[in-house]
Formats: structure tokens, sequence, C-alpha cells
């Protein structure tokens, strides 16, 4: 899952899976980088990491239950 991920995206995520995180998937918009979503131990948030390593902790991204 995480092959294609910005080498930013690779360090973000494994500095949140210190912090038990974990990579739920992976969105792969054509022609866009890919798109990392982590959820955090318990599933009841969830986070986007960006392009450049950044997190959005509010993303417009709507998951399904």
């Amino acid at each position: 899952m995480r092959t294609g991920l910005t080498p930013p995206q690779q360090v973000t995520l494994e500095a949140m899976e210190i912090f038990r995180w974990r990579l739920a998937f992976v969105r792969r918009p054509l022609f866009q980088a890919p798109i990392p979503v982590l959820l955090d131990q318990d599933e009841t948030r969830h986070v986007v990491i960006r392009e450049d390593g950044t997190l959005d902790e509010e993303p417009t991204l709507k998951l399904r239950t």
C-alpha cells in the first residue's frame, strides 16, 4: 500500500505509526499524488497526509461506515 507515496508522506507515515496511527487505505486519483488516509487506534479519527508530508486533520474526505 505504501508504494508510490512521496518521500515526505513516507516519513510522516512512519512518525504517525509511532503514535499508533495506522494506514487504512490510499486513494490514487488519476494524474495526482496518492492520498494516504490514517486512522487512530480507536478508529474514531482520520487524517490525510498531503503530498508535502503535512497532515490534514480536517479532511473533506467522506468515509463509508
